[in-house]
This record gives C-alpha cells, sequence and structure tokens, in this order.
C-alpha cells in the first residue's frame, strides 16, 4: 500500500501570466525620441557604406555642399533636436512637454522627409523615412492623448 502523498512545492501555484503595468507617457516619449536618435544616426552612419561618399567627404564635399564649419554646426543643431527631446520629454512639466512633443515631431516630420530629395538609393532612405515617421506618428498619439488627471 502506497502512503506517500504528492509533493506540491510553491512554483505550482504561481500563475503563468506576466504583469503588464501601465506605461508612464513620459518613459513612452523618451523611448521614441531615443529611437528617432538612433534611426537618424544609423541612416547617416550606413550612408558612409555608399560607392563614393568618403571619397566625396575627404574631397570636402558633404552631398553637393562644401563641408564647412556653419555647415556641420547646421548638422549638429538638427542632429541635437531629436537628443535634447530625450531629455526634456523626461523633465518638462506635463502641459509644456506635451505641447513641445506635438510642435517638435510635427515639424520633424518634413526634416526626415527631406532624405528622399533628389537623391539615389530611395529604397535605403525610404525605409529610414518610414520608420522615422512611424516613430513620430507614436510620438504625436502619445502627446495628443496625454491622459488628463480629473480635478
Amino acid at each position: 500500500m502506497n502512503t506517500r502523498q504528492p509533493v506540491t512545492t510553491a512554483l505550482e501555484n504561481v500563475t503563468t501570466e506576466l504583469e503588464s503595468p501601465a506605461v508612464l507617457v513620459r518613459v513612452k516619449l523618451v523611448a521614441a525620441w531615443t529611437a528617432v536618435t538612433l534611426l537618424y544616426a544609423y541612416v547617416d552612419i550606413l550612408a558612409f557604406f555608399k560607392p563614393g561618399v568618403i571619397d566625396q567627404i575627404r574631397a570636402g564635399k558633404v552631398w553637393e555642399f562644401d563641408a564647412t564649419q556653419p555647415l556641420l554646426i547646421i548638422f549638429l543643431a538638427l542632429m541635437a533636436i531629436p537628443i535634447l527631446m530625450v531629455l526634456l520629454s523626461a523633465t518638462l512639466p506635463a502641459r509644456a512637454n506635451r505641447m513641445t512633443n506635438l510642435v517638435v515631431a510635427s515639424v520633424q516630420v518634413p526634416y526626415a522627409a527631406f532624405n528622399l530629395v533628389g537623391g539615389s538609393w530611395t529604397l535605403f532612405y525610404g525605409l529610414g523615412v518610414v520608420l522615422e515617421v512611424a516613430v513620430f506618428a507614436l510620438i504625436l498619439r502619445y502627446a495628443w492623448t496625454w491622459p488628463r488627471s480629473r480635478v
């Protein structure tokens, strides 16, 4: 006669469902602006692999422009926008945060589309623009639907 009972462990009573806590809008915006920053950087970095790009840079040309200090300052200022939006999305008060994200993301969409103007490699740049615009759409949605507190 077998009088042994099956041994139960604490693990048998654990649910297998994962908890999915709400993510704060600020965190979503920080993640989205980080993604945009990385997309901008990687599209530019991968573009160095296009034939002739390095030779043009060595010759002092960036696209059709002379590589001058003012041009590089403009490029840095343009790249600083999404970088600073990571910080601002984490630190601005809610109302200012929402408005800043709505305005800046709206302005960045045409800037992202500029990569398609007058160039070759439209599939490469097109994919970059589609990904960037998709993230901007998320930013606009997150900011537009920012939860309101009940007063």
